[in-house]
C-alpha cells in the first residue's frame, strides 16, 4: 500500500498543510495514519477522498454540506439516494454559477467589441 507524506499530499492536492489539519480536525478527512515517529502518512484512499473534497470546494460547496456528504459516505451504501440528492442540488447551484459567468463573459465580450469599434 502506498503512503504519502504531508508534503506529497500538498503537492498532489493543492491544499495547504493547515487546511489538511483543519479538515482532519473537523472530520471532513478521517483520522490520518501515522508512522512510528507520529508523522502523518496519507493513504491512496485519503488522496482519492481529497480529490472529491477539492472538486466540491472548488465548485463552491459549503463545508457544512461537505461534512454531510462525508457523513453519508461513511454511513454506507444505504445512503446513496441521499448522496445523489445532495450532489444533484449542488449540481444545480454549479449550473447557475456557470450561467451567471457566461452572462458576465458575454458582457465583457460586448465591451471589447464596442471598444474595438471606436478605434
Amino acid at each position: 500500500m502506498s503512503v504519502y507524506t504531508p508534503a506529497e499530499v500538498v503537492e498532489e492536492t493543492g491544499f495547504s498543510i493547515d487546511t489538511l489539519r483543519y479538515y482532519e480536525k473537523i472530520g471532513l478527512l478521517e483520522r490520518v495514519g501515522r508512522n512510528a515517529a507520529g508523522q502523518r502518512r496519507f493513504s491512496q484512499e485519503d488522496l482519492g477522498w481529497l480529490g472529491t473534497v477539492r472538486c466540491l470546494r472548488d465548485t463552491g460547496m459549503p463545508i457544512a454540506q461537505m461534512l454531510r456528504f462525508a457523513e453519508l459516505t461513511r454511513a454506507g451504501d444505504h445512503t446513496i439516494p441521499d448522496r445523489i440528492k445532495l450532489l444533484e442540488e449542488h449540481d444545480q447551484q454549479v449550473q447557475g454559477q456557470i450561467q451567471n459567468l457566461a452572462a458576465r463573459q458575454q458582457y465583457i465580450k460586448n465591451k471589447i467589441s464596442y471598444y474595438r469599434s471606436v478605434l
